[in-house]
């Protein structure tokens, strides 16, 4: 099935403050290409441009509208922090020409592995108003993916913690120096100062702001270069990078702020990584376009947590699985009080989440490769509770494959999504084989996921059925775990659950539902896990034949669920209770 957006579904588009079309003197293309970079082509930039989609604006002149028009709004709070737009600007202002001042240049990478901080966000806009390029990596990563990453992308500067109780940053960071040639310079975002090591407040009281401002103004920012470098999610080998360029992210956050209309007076709770795309292209940065505040929690301790929603009142949150588990037994109590809140961003289970925090809940579905959808305010009750939404760009592209195929399937059949669009990618940096298994021969990014498109008031919709590959073959019949985990994860006993298949002598695999229990809750019996599958609805062949309880799941280096190692448990459990009998 093929889907060409009518705009009338969309925000309106042009979002507010995207540049007007081009004149003939500018040029639609980047001027300085990085090798390894698969930008558009130029056909399609053309178009974009011609029709306003995208403009002129750069990242930094976004971030910089928002500074100007509300500079005394709070742009970060959490504890012991508060700093108002006009404070992050002027230090961004600061650091970004002290950066430059170290001999960086614009289009220089840099890696980030650290936690959500202050000093994150203040580095991150620094890095795009001086034309760096920011690697976004994990605090969880090591040698492995780091040492690639930084390697393969040729960084100069390794931004670390520095004051991290658990691991010592500075001398990974060393090491990583003595293995990447180009990897000039270290930078730690606080604690006591290192010989060799530069620091992140140190270099913002080097230099004022008058002296910041001449500095930057030097700085040539084209709006068809790189801004930053992602990373894919991917659940083996090394993360790939994803190049997200300036006016195509800017537009990308812009449609997610226009889409969920947010405002000045909004508070964003959002705990995951801001590295993410996730956070950064749907959560904090469209926060900072707009004037909004953002909470900045240090750690993900449930106490933490709790504490930042009594004491900020967020009208944002977004809430997944693990978040949900660390607060849960405090919504109920009535200690935590959401009645300021006018949205709930989660990946699914809206009607289950409503019922537990009685505020208004919104499905995504989101790649960082590119395409975005939510649901919308104005949707149905059925499109809010049982579809990931739409798209938020009106040029956005959609196409349902046959799985390892280019063929469109049947209306109403299940397929792999393949997008293209002014804000999905054309290709990951330096990966041309990966790129030629990714794209389909007209350039459409193929996502690996399964999908159904669904018609509800006339507007197209799309419902995730999860991955092709993640499937159970159970005596020929294919089994989608990720359709068995949101049946399964409705159960009152359960917080969380993974179907991975085991092998079988008789039927090749069956499938086995490994849970993590909500508190003080015994794990259902398989009769009783039937029970309610068929209360639910799900064939019978599709429910669980085993059970496993563990107390959380395995994570990949890139923070991703390892399903691989879960396969590996449950083969494990498997041998072990056949020898036992």
């Amino acid at each position: 099935m093929d889907s060409v957006r009518n705009p009338q579904e969309a925000s309106a588009s042009p979002v507010d403050g995207a540049a007007a079309p081009a004149s003939a003197t500018r040029a639609t293309h980047v001027l300085n290409p990085i090798p390894g970079v698969v930008y558009p082509a130029q056909a399609d930039l053309d178009r974009y441009v011609a029709e306003g989609v995208l403009g002129f604006e750069t990242l930094a002149d976004g971030f910089r509208a928002a500074a100007a028009r509300y500079p005394d709004n709070l742009a970060l709070i959490g504890p012991a922090l508060s700093m108002t737009y006009a404070e992050l600007d002027a230090k961004s202002n600061r650091l970004g020409a002290a950066l430059l001042a170290h001999g960086l240049e614009p289009l220089d990478r840099v890696v980030f592995q650290l936690g959500n901080s202050a000093q994150l966000v203040v580095m991150f806009l620094a890095c795009v108003k001086a034309g760096l390029i920011p690697i976004c990596t994990l605090a969880a990563h090591r040698e492995h993916e780091i040492g690639y990453l930084a390697n393969l992308a040729e960084a100069k500067l390794h931004f670390v913690q520095g004051d991290d109780p658990k691991f010592d940053d500075i001398a990974f960071a060393r090491d990583i120096q003595s293995r990447a040639p180009t990897m000039k310079l270290i930078l730690q975002a606080r604690g006591e100062p290192h010989d060799g090591v530069l620091h992140l407040e140190h270099l913002i009281e080097s230099i004022d702001d008058e002296a910041a401002a001449a500095r930057l103004a030097e700085v040539r920012l084209d709006p068809f270069q790189v801004a930053v470098f992602q990373l894919s999610g991917g659940t083996t080998g090394v993360p790939k990078i994803i190049p997200r360029f300036n006016n195509e992210y800017l537009y990308n956050m812009r449609a997610v702020a226009e889409w969920l209309s947010f405002e000045p007076s909004d508070v964003l709770f959002m705990p995951q990584p801001m590295v993410h795309n996730l956070n950064m292209g749907c959560c904090f940065g469209p926060f900072l376009m707009t004037g909004g505040t953002v909470t900045v929690p240090p750690d993900l301790a449930p106490e933490t947590l709790i504490a930042l929603i009594e004491t900020t009142r967020p009208t944002w949150l977004m809430l997944g699985g693990p978040i949900i588990a660390r607060i849960e037994t405090a919504i109920q109590s009535g200690r935590v009080d959401l009645s300021n809140a006018r949205g709930v961003i989660a990946a699914n289970s809206a009607p289950k989440l409503r019922a537990l925090l009685g505020v208004p809940v919104f499905h995504i579905f989101g790649i960082t490769e590119g395409v975005i959808m939510f649901t919308h305010p104005d949707d149905s009750q059925e499109a809010l509770d049982t579809t990931n939404g739409r798209p938020i760009s009106a040029w956005d592209r959609i196409r349902l494959l046959g799985p390892g195929t280019e063929e469109s399937v049947r209306p109403g059949e299940i397929g792999e999504p393949a997008f293209k669009g002014p804000y999905t990618i054309h290709g990951y940096f330096r990966a041309e084989a990966r790129n030629k298994e990714t794209f389909t021969s007209d350039g459409y990014y193929r996502s690996g996921d399964l999908m159904e498109a669904r018609v509800i008031d006339g507007k197209t919709y799309y419902v995730f059925r999860g991955r092709f590959k993640d499937l159970v073959s159970r005596g020929g019949e294919k089994i989608n775990c990720e359709e068995v985990e949101m049946a399964v994860a409705g159960h009152p006993s359960i917080a969380q659950v993974v179907a991975v298949p085991y092998p079988d002598p008789v039927f090749d695999e069956r499938l086995c539902a490994v849970l993590i229990l909500r508190d003080g809750h015994a794990a259902p019996t398989l009769p009783e896990l039937g029970a309610y599958l068929k209360e639910y609805g799900l064939a019978k062949f599709k429910w669980p034949e085993r059970i496993e309880v563990v107390d959380s799941f395995p994570l990949t280096a890139s923070g991703k669920l390892s399903r691989q190692s879960l396969r590996e448990l449950v083969a494990r459990q498997v041998v072990g209770s056949e020898k036992s009998s």
